[in-house]
């Protein structure tokens, strides 16, 4: 078939067109581009550290190869096993305590007529965002600390003090709960975004068929945010084997070592403080590897289930 040289032309003229008159917002494209390529991709090129003896001196490409050696050293760590429990106890911990606290409160404020009250409520959840971990782990010594504020109300009502810094048992529902009060406001716009796109003729046909609001909660609302209560899901169990480092680290002590010591705190002290660049690259390559592992995984388990993927 002969091609139409007036349709190709008139192709190439749009394009032409569309990029002069468009170029501003391909020039500001450029920015992010650049962003992601220099601070995002160029930093995995040093993943190849996991798998060499790295020298500072020799530099990452000089350094010689000692092949999975830095793996085998960390699997067969002790410490290691110990933070990975401890990751994934605190992590799986965070999931069950606090996925679902977000996702209650986003329901009831949405249920609330008033505007006013609705607004005021998402503020106040929404500031402990934007305090850091070294001022919510000041704030948790102030309250549950032997001298601390609880303590005194519990000694003053003549029952026994509580240790709960000194406990590793209790030290890790103190830092479940300090973990839901920072971050319920952020992940509860999410879901309020979800419920405002909600179609409101639904509840209203339950209601004249006599549902309850409880019904119409469980059998109306929340069945239309599914979609995105499973890809904040996902999100949430691919960082099952990752932790940040400032929350464990600021909120735990010595004493509690056995439950607060992580991935993150053990390649500080075990991959960083000793100068071992290599080891500590070994042990969050691992746990990229599994993240990405998992974000697959529970990813096609879900579209399985009828559910909207991330891809």
């Amino acid at each position: 078939m002969k091609k139409n040289k007036t349709d190709d032309n008139v192709h190439k003229t749009t394009w032409k067109t569309y990029l002069r008159n468009s170029w501003q917002l391909y020039l500001m494209l450029l920015i992010p581009i650049v962003y992601m390529l220099l601070f995002r991709y160029k930093p995995m090129v040093g993943g190849i550290i996991a798998f060499k003896k790295f020298n500072v001196f020799a530099g990452m490409w000089k350094s010689p190869w000692v092949g999975l050696a830095n793996f085998k050293e960390a699997f067969g760590s002790m410490d290691f096993w110990n933070a990975l429990k401890n990751t994934l106890i605190l992590n799986a911990g965070d999931l069950i305590l606090g996925f679902p606290v977000p996702i209650l409160i986003a329901v009831f404020l949405f249920e609330i007529r008033s505007y006013r009250i609705r607004k005021i409520t998402q503020t106040i959840l929404y500031l402990p965002n934007f305090l850091s971990w070294v001022i919510i782990a000041g704030i948790v010594t102030q309250l549950f600390s032997a001298s601390g504020l609880v303590n005194a109300l519990i000694s003053k009502t003549g029952l026994t003090e509580i240790n709960f810094l000194s406990n590793p048992f209790i030290w890790r529902f103190v830092y479940w709960i300090s973990g839901i009060w920072q971050s319920a406001g952020y992940s509860l716009i999410i879901y309020l975004a979800a419920l405002s796109s909600t179609d409101p003729s639904l509840g209203e046909a339950a209601y004249i068929d006599g549902a309850t609001r409880l019904q119409r909660i469980a059998h109306v609302t929340i069945p239309q945010i599914r979609p995105t209560i499973s890809i904040m899901l996902i999100m949430q169990l691919g960082k099952i084997v990752s932790i940040d480092f400032d929350r464990p680290y600021m909120m735990g002590n010595t004493l509690v070592k056995s439950a607060s010591d992580v991935i993150s705190t053990y390649v500080y002290s075990v991959g960083l403080q000793s100068g071992r660049f290599d080891f500590a690259t070994a042990v969050g390559l691992f746990q990229s590897v599994v993240g990405i592992i998992l974000i697959l995984s529970v990813n096609q388990i879900s579209k399985k289930m009828g559910e909207e993927g991330i891809m």
